[in-house]
C-alpha cells in the first residue's frame, strides 16, 4: 500500500479509540469553538468577511450562513485570529483551527451527528500526525507553516469521512493545496493560513466525492510531498499499530493567547515568581534560550501592535512578570503600549540554545536565567508548557477560558454532551448567536 493508503486504513478503523480519547477530542472541539467566537471581530476575520460576504447557504459562521467551503474559511480565520487555539506537535500545526471549522462545515452540510463529528476529528488528528511524521521537524524549522501544509491533508481525511468521500483521494487532493510561510508570522496572514487550510480540506473532501482524483503515492513519490517539503532531508514514514496520538502525544490547548513558542518561558517566569517571591520591580535582566524554530517565530522584540505582541518573547514575558495568566485583554492596541510593560522590554533577551541541541528543534527544553537587583541569579528549564499531557489544564481552567472567549460559561456545559447530540445545530447556534451580539 502507498503511505496515504496506510494512513487511511489506520484512521478508518485500524486505530484503538478509548473513552479518554473521545473526551480529549470533545475538549479540543469546545476549545476551538470558543476561539472562533472570540476571534469573530478580529481585523483578520473582518477583512476576509469584507472581501467574501456570505451569500446564503446551510453552514454557520460568526457573520451569517454560507456554503461549506466559505464557512470553513471564515471560521478557520476566526479560530486562529487571536492565537489562542491549540498546538499539535506531531503535525507541526494548529490542528484544531483547521480541522474543526472544516468538520463543522461539512458536518452541517450533510447533517452529521455530534458523535460523527468526534469520530471525524479523531481520524483527522491521527492523519495529521502520520502525514507530518515523514517530514518532521525539518519541514517546520525550514519555514513551512504546518498549519497550512500538513493540517489540511490530515483534516481532509476527517472531512472525507463525514462527506462519504474517498479518504485517500481527499488527502491526495489536499497535498496540492499545501502552502504557507512562517515568514508571515506577526501579520494577519497567519490566521488567513488557517482559514485557507480549512477551506482546502473541505473542498478536497467534496471534490473527491465528486470524482476528482490525485495520485495515491503523492507523499512518497518523486516530486511528491516528502521530497519537496522535506527541507532536503529524506522523508520516511512508518505507519504502525498502536494507541491514538491524542492519548500518547496529545494536543496543547493554550492557557495564554499568544504564540506557543512563548509558553515554556511564560510558565518558567510564573514558576520562579511563585517559588522565590519576586516582582517585576525586582528584575534586573531575563535571558531565555530557545530552539531555532521558536527563535524564528518570535521576530518582534519591540512590538508595535497586538499581532506583533503575540509573537514577541519580550512582550509576553513582561506581561508574565506582572500577572499569572495572560488574557485576551493583554493583546489590544492599548495594552501593547502600556508604559509599565514597555519599560521591561529592554531587560528581556532571547537567545538560541547551543547548536548541538537544535536537532530536537521542536522539543528541546528552553532555559531561563533571571538576575535580580539584590544579586540573586535564578535558573529554570522547561520542555513542555501548561496544557500538554505532562501538565494538563484543569477543568476549571478550560471552563474559564471558554467563558473568557464567549462570555457564556453555560454553553460549555451544554457542549460537553457533544457525543450525544443528534446534529450540530447547538454548535452552529453558539457560533452564530454570540457573533451577532454587539462586540
Amino acid at each position: 500500500m502507498t503511505v496515504l493508503e496506510q494512513i487511511a486504513a489506520r484512521v478508518t478503523g485500524g486505530c484503538r479509540i478509548t473513552p479518554a480519547n473521545r473526551r480529549a477530542a470533545v475538549d479540543a472541539i469546545l476549545d476551538t469553538v470558543a476561539c472562533i467566537v472570540a476571534g469573530r471581530d478580529d481585523m483578520a476575520t473582518r477583512a476576509v468577511v469584507a472581501a467574501r460576504t456570505p451569500t446564503g447557504g446551510s453552514c454557520d459562521t460568526p457573520h451569517g450562513r454560507t456554503t461549506a467551503a466559505e464557512a470553513a474559511l471564515l471560521n478557520g480565520v476566526a479560530a486562529h485570529a487571536l492565537d489562542f487555539d491549540d498546538n499539535f506537535g506531531p503535525g507541526m500545526s494548529h490542528a484544531s483551527a483547521v480541522m474543526v471549522p472544516a468538520l463543522i462545515a461539512v458536518g452541517q452540510a450533510v447533517g452529521a451527528t455530534g458523535r460523527q463529528l468526534v469520530d471525524a476529528y479523531l481520524a483527522g488528528l491521527e492523519a495529521q500526525a502520520l502525514v507530518g511524521q515523514g517530514v518532521r521537524p525539518h519541514h517546520y524549522t525550514a519555514g513551512w507553516h504546518g498549519t497550512s501544509t500538513v493540517a489540511p491533508i490530515g483534516s481532509a481525511a476527517g472531512a472525507a469521512l463525514l462527506a462519504g468521500a474517498d479518504v485517500v483521494q481527499a488527502m491526495s487532493l489536499a497535498t496540492s493545496t499545501a502552502c504557507g510561510l512562517k515568514g508571515q508570522f506577526g501579520t494577519s496572514a497567519k490566521p488567513f493560513h488557517a482559514g485557507v487550510a480549512a477551506r482546502n480540506a473541505t473542498e478536497a473532501a467534496l471534490f473527491s466525492k465528486a470524482g476528482l482524483q490525485g495520485r495515491a503515492d503523492i507523499l512518497e513519490r518523486p516530486q511528491g510531498f516528502g521530497e519537496l517539503f522535506g527541507a532536503g532531508v529524506p522523508a520516511t514514514w512508518s505507519i504502525e499499530d498502536g494507541p491514538h496520538v491524542i492519548g500518547v502525544e496529545g494536543l496543547s490547548p493554550k492557557l495564554h493567547p499568544c504564540c506557543g513558542s512563548t509558553h515554556n518561558a511564560i510558565d518558567m517566569i510564573h514558576d520562579l515568581r511563585h517559588t522565590h517571591g519576586f516582582g517585576s520591580e525586582d528584575v534586573e535582566h531575563v535571558e531565555v534560550a530557545v530552539a531555532l524554530a521558536n527563535y524564528r517565530n518570535l521576530a518582534f522584540p519591540d512590538p508595535q501592535d497586538e499581532m506583533e505582541a503575540r509573537f514577541s518573547m519580550q512582550y509576553c514575558l513582561a506581561r508574565a512578570l506582572h500577572q499569572d495568566v495572560l488574557s485576551l485583554a493583554d493583546f489590544t492596541p492599548e495594552a501593547t503600549q502600556a508604559p509599565h510593560i514597555r519599560a521591561l522590554l529592554p531587560r528581556i533577551a532571547m537567545v538560541l540554545l547551543p547548536e548541538e541541541e537544535q536537532k530536537a528543534a521542536l522539543k528541546a527544553a528552553h532555559r531561563m536565567t533571571v538576575r535580580l537587583k539584590d544579586g540573586r541569579r535564578l535558573e529554570a528549564s522547561r520542555s513542555h508548557a501548561r496544557g500538554t499531557l505532562l501538565d494538563p489544564l484543569t477543568e476549571a481552567q478550560r471552563r474559564a477560558k471558554f467563558a473568557d472567549c464567549t462570555g457564556r460559561a453555560e454553553d460549555y456545559d451544554r457542549l460537553m454532551s457533544l457525543d450525544d447530540l443528534p446534529d450540530l445545530s447547538l454548535i452552529g447556534g453558539i457560533i452564530n448567536a454570540r457573533a451577532l451580539q454587539p462586540a
